[in-house]
């Protein structure tokens, strides 16, 4: 029980993940009219790609991090 025995609970602390940085900012905005033009379209695509990446790298980062499991 680490609590009861310090340097068991310093072997189970995980070391700092690797810094990621903040999302860019949205390039995508509302839709001129009812129907989103493909330009439109593109821009919310790109933009969520885009998260999806940093999201991953977020996760890389907190799994080699031991902060959370593999």
């Amino acid at each position: 029980m680490g609590y009861l025995n310090p340097a068991a609970g310093r072997a189970r602390e995980g070391k700092p993940a690797a810094a990621v940085t903040n999302a860019a900012a949205a390039t995508a905005a509302a839709a001129a009219g009812s129907t989103p033009t493909k330009a439109e379209y593109d821009a919310l695509l790109a933009d969520t790609n885009a998260l999806r990446t940093k999201l991953n790298a977020l996760l890389a980062s907190l799994r080699a991090g031991d902060v959370i499991a593999p």
